[in-house]
């Protein structure tokens, strides 16, 4: 983990969700906020949340519920809108009540986007990284049968088979990183994140009505969600777009640099003078 980011809890309804803080540097700017996607933990933002503080803004990513060591619902609740209420949650947290800047990458901008719809006064603006405005049929089928057959752990063993039965101190502690996150994650929090991702509908005219200010972004490698659906999806906004040079679907750790000026640069231009 790049240095910079300080592990906290977050105590909420559904549990404790654990999350990263990385402090500003001088006085803050403003509380920014992460919101992870499928298959994902609050790892995923270690790259961007140490050059955020450093250019003065409070930031902090986190766990969604069932994601890594966040807590697991006794009801198996993985639907968007519970996951949607506990970004609402977590906002009003660790913003003091004040309104914060939402990121919310891939399934986590889903995510992100019903947060807003559902309480637009929680947010001072919402990021959409890497992230479209609707799910297809087929969408993560595989990996359904995969979860639904062999469990979390199943997707990295998959992914990764000459690795199964080696140890951690072979694979590495990045690798090793990987394959815990993946067997921490519960079961059902994969399996309805695929459903939300094959079947979400296109909410865009709802969160544009909300008036929260937008940035659709994604690296110019993206090629997890179609790349016309982001641009399309920012034209009906009448949000920012930008495409990150250098990136992929994870820009943040492809690119952070570039990530960081385009975050930056759109927070900043909705500061109040």
């Amino acid at each position: 983990m790049r240095p910079g980011s300080e592990a906290v809890a977050l105590e909420l309804p559904v549990g404790r969700l654990t999350a990263l803080r990385a402090h500003p540097t001088g006085a803050a700017r403003g509380v920014v906020l992460w919101v992870p996607g499928f298959t994902g933990s609050k790892e995923d933002a270690h790259e961007i949340l140490p050059r955020l503080a450093d250019t003065g803004w409070d930031a902090w990513s986190y766990s969604q519920r069932g994601q890594a060591d966040s807590a697991q619902p006794v009801d198996d609740d993985y639907s968007l809108d519970a996951l949607a209420g506990d970004a609402v949650a977590v906002a009003r947290l660790v913003g003091g009540g004040a309104p914060v800047h939402l990121i919310g990458h891939s399934l986590g901008g889903v995510v992100a986007r019903a947060a807003v719809v559902s309480d637009p006064s929680a947010f001072t603006s919402v990021t959409l990284l890497c992230s479209g405005p609707k799910g297809w049929p087929g969408r993560h089928d595989a990996t359904t049968e995969t979860v639904a057959q062999a469990g979390s752990i199943g997707l990295w063993e998959r992914d990764n088979p000459e690795k199964v039965d080696a140890t951690d101190e072979e694979i590495g502690a990045f690798e090793a990183f990987f394959r815990h996150r993946a067997a921490a994650t519960a079961d059902q929090n994969l399996l309805q994140g695929a459903s939300i991702l094959r079947s979400e509908d296109d909410t865009t005219d709802a969160l544009r009505e909300t008036a929260v200010p937008v940035l659709v972004a994604h690296g110019e490698h993206d090629d997890k969600w179609p790349i016309d659906w982001q641009r399309d999806m920012a034209e009906r906004l009448g949000a920012r777009y930008v495409v990150i040079p250098g990136g992929a679907h994870s820009p943040q750790a492809e690119a952070p640099e570039a990530t960081l000026e385009a975050l930056d640069s759109f927070f900043s231009s909705l500061a109040v003078n």
